[in-house]
């Protein structure tokens, strides 16, 4: 009791393993603020017009697409336009026509805008005639919310690794590795402090982040419950792995960016491209995957998903555990 008292204060002490706690605790509050953020705007039409250029009739018709500012000079217009952080389309009077001018750097749909716009404002008494349909307008993280929340979701899940692998590395660094293979410590008893380090934290930090960004029924809480406790426990038997096998922080350090990447990239591509069947299968060996369909079939309602995946997260505990056995226990022995 007393080493595993020491292993949790080493991590309190550690501001890398703390950064790591509240960094997806964070992004799914900031995911939840995005979502509730009217974002339409940003692809709102600007015009810069100059003062006495344009008929008033021509700046109320401008004004029906987007907001029109009126600059007193032309190199004012000039500068409104070519501004990087801005998308505003200058227009001038051409005759009985209009003249639009742009930058070039601006997103394509502004740049097709100011193409079309001329055309537009030459046949403006036929439209006014047509049938216009106002629709609803969607949401812009909408679509992406449902793979955004899980991806953060998986980052809390998977934060044990960190822990044990920086916890195990600066005990390397500090000696403390070689007195803990000098202590009457059985293998069992070292791996079982390592890991409810990691697994602790991973869990706890999952369960905030999953009240943020879900509200499930009681039904369905259960298996998100498993899901967090098997992801987490996975995740800290591979910051084991990492420990033993890095000679140092910074290797430490590449080797949890490459597993955090594998687990992060592995399910959102395979979502993002439908995989099925026998690939399917194949990405089901890293342990992201299946808590990742899982969670997103507790998002769909499909009870009997999030079962089966909970099941092959559970494969992947006894697996991972048993391996990480047989290489230490040698060692241990030695």
């Amino acid at each position: 009791m007393k080493g595993l008292q020491y292993q949790l204060k080493s991590v309190l002490r550690d501001k890398f393993c703390l950064m790591t706690f509240l960094l997806p605790i964070l992004a799914a509050a900031a995911l939840n603020f995005m979502g509730s953020i009217d974002l339409s705007t940003l692809g709102e039409l600007h015009f810069g017009v100059l003062e006495n250029d344009l008929p008033p009739q021509t700046v109320t018709w401008l004004e029906r697409y987007g907001p029109v500012t009126a600059y007193g000079t032309q190199e004012e217009l000039a500068d409104a336009v070519n501004e990087p952080s801005t998308n505003v389309i200058g227009v001038k009077a051409d005759g009985e026509s209009l003249k639009t001018a742009v930058s070039g750097d601006e997103l394509d749909i502004f740049q097709q805008a100011a193409a079309t716009l001329p055309v537009l404002y030459e046949q403006r008494k036929d439209a006014e005639q047509a049938e216009v349909q106002v629709l609803e307008r969607p949401d812009i993280l909408e679509n992406f919310q449902g793979i955004f929340i899980p991806a953060v979701l998986i980052v809390a899940m998977f934060m044990g690794c960190t822990f044990n692998a920086v916890n195990i590395i600066s005990e390397k660094d500090d000696g403390v590795a070689f007195i803990n293979e000098i202590l009457p410590m059985t293998p069992g008893r070292y791996i079982f402090q390592k890991v409810v380090t990691g697994f602790l934290f991973g869990s706890l930090s999952s369960v905030i982040t999953a009240c943020i960004c879900f509200r499930l029924s009681w039904q369905n809480l259960w298996i998100m419950l498993v899901l967090i406790v098997l992801s987490s426990f996975v995740a800290a038997l591979m910051g084991l792995f990492i420990g033993r096998f890095s000679e140092g922080l910074m290797t430490g350090v590449v080797y949890i960016k490459i597993v955090m990447l594998v687990f992060i990239a592995v399910p959102i591509v395979c979502a993002l491209l439908g995989v099925n069947g026998l690939p399917a299968a194949i990405c089901s060996i890293v342990p992201s995957r299946p808590a990742f369909d899982g969670i997103m079939a507790l998002s769909d309602g499909n009870m009997g998903t999030a079962v089966k995946d909970a099941g092959i997260l559970a494969v992947h505990c006894v697996s991972w555990f048993a391996l990480y056995v047989l290489i230490s226990a040698p060692h241990k022995r030695l």
